[in-house]
């Protein structure tokens, strides 16, 4: 694990919310316990924890209004736990914003699964959300977050309108563009509208990309129609 994923346990019965702590403390996480729901919450500002346990029965609120309070503040995963098993339950725990929950009495090692499937899917979720932002062809990466080109892992200077350029065709590869579509794509409606300054563009960007400018491979040549990214 990357780094330390922390965890708040709020538990009201101490044997419970200890064992618990040390079982996540010993397997990676940072465990914290809060004993009532006021609590819970005091720490949850001050901890931003990434997942939270909540007891359903605490001594001075209802698990369900503090799972309610949390989910007006923010999105943090929470896992209710109860000691009853009644389906009324399940279904009033999750209709309040919960994502999961478990029956007392629970097994530690399930529990430690699926805050570990948790943290999975979302570890899985926000990589392809970073690969959004990146496009990987043949020998060329585009970093769209970074406004950064590599090929054959050398970095290679672009302008601001070069790379956006690159990137749009990039994104649509094999879609052939006019020059007129791709002023509008990449230079906006505001452009003075001269095609040659798409065709400026992908000469510049030919003899940065292209291991021979003169015969390009990547950013090919439409005749008659425009320009597309060869892939």
């Amino acid at each position: 694990m990357p780094h330390s994923r922390r965890i708040l346990i709020i538990e009201d019965e101490q044997d419970i919310s200890r064992i618990v702590r040390d079982y996540l403390n010993k397997n990676q996480y940072d465990a914290a316990v809060a004993s009532t729901g006021q609590d819970g919450l005091q720490l949850m500002n001050m901890l931003q924890p990434d997942y939270i346990i909540l007891d359903i029965m605490l001594p001075d609120m209802d698990g369900i209004e503090v799972c309610r309070e949390i989910r007006r503040r923010n999105n943090i995963p929470i896992l209710i736990l109860s000691a009853r098993g009644s389906d009324t339950d399940k279904v009033l725990g999750l209709g309040f914003g919960a994502d999961d929950y478990m029956t007392k009495p629970f097994s530690l090692s399930e529990l430690l699964a699926r805050i570990n499937a948790h943290f999975r899917r979302y570890d899985s979720l926000a990589s392809e959300r970073e690969e959004e932002h990146l496009l990987r062809l043949s020998n060329l990466v585009i970093d769209k977050k970074a406004y950064k080109v590599t090929v054959s892992g050398d970095e290679v200077s672009l302008s601001a309108k070069e790379f956006e350029l690159l990137f749009y065709l990039a994104s649509h590869k094999n879609q052939v563009f006019s020059k007129s579509q791709l002023l509008d794509a990449v230079w906006g409606y505001d452009a003075y509208g001269d095609e040659n300054t798409v065709t400026v563009y992908i000469r510049r960007l030919r003899e940065k990309i292209e291991a021979t400018p003169s015969q390009p491979v990547v950013l090919k040549t439409v005749w008659g129609v425009g320009y597309k990214f060869n892939h």
